[in-house]
């Protein structure tokens, strides 16, 4: 119950946050200037790293999550790697979920998903 309380917040926390985009994404083409991308402005002139007014914001450390939810995935479950059957038997179903490993072959993929539905253990990319 408070987790989903707290997972709530942090949606609500999400939209009041800024949303942080790359120094001057706009003038490159290059891949690695994405929109959607933050790398840290480290030139001795610059005015996002200064801080100066009318520039995009910069992360810092007020912007955190709250404890609990930290490493959470969306739907509120902590992710756990799977590799085999073995694996699954460790698995808590009300506070977590699996991801299949992309290493694990179409066979064996099918058994684990088939044993997790056995178990009612919520799958992330099935």
């Amino acid at each position: 119950m408070k987790r989903k309380r707290i997972l709530s917040k942090e949606e609500l926390l999400r939209k009041i946050n800024p949303f942080y985009k790359e120094r001057e994404f706009f003038r490159y083409s290059n891949p690695l200037y994405k929109e959607d991308s933050w790398r840290r402005p480290r030139g001795i002139h610059s005015k996002v790293r200064r801080k100066l007014e009318g520039k995009p914001p910069m992360p810092g450390k007020g912007y955190k999550k709250p404890e609990i939810v930290r490493g959470l995935h969306p739907s509120g479950y902590r992710e756990v790697l799977v590799y085999n059957l073995k694996d699954l038997e460790r698995i808590n179903k009300e506070k977590e979920a699996i991801r299949i490993a992309s290493t694990v072959g179409k066979r064996l993929r099918i058994k684990i998903i088939e044993k997790a539905k056995e178990l009612g253990i919520k799958i992330l990319n099935e």
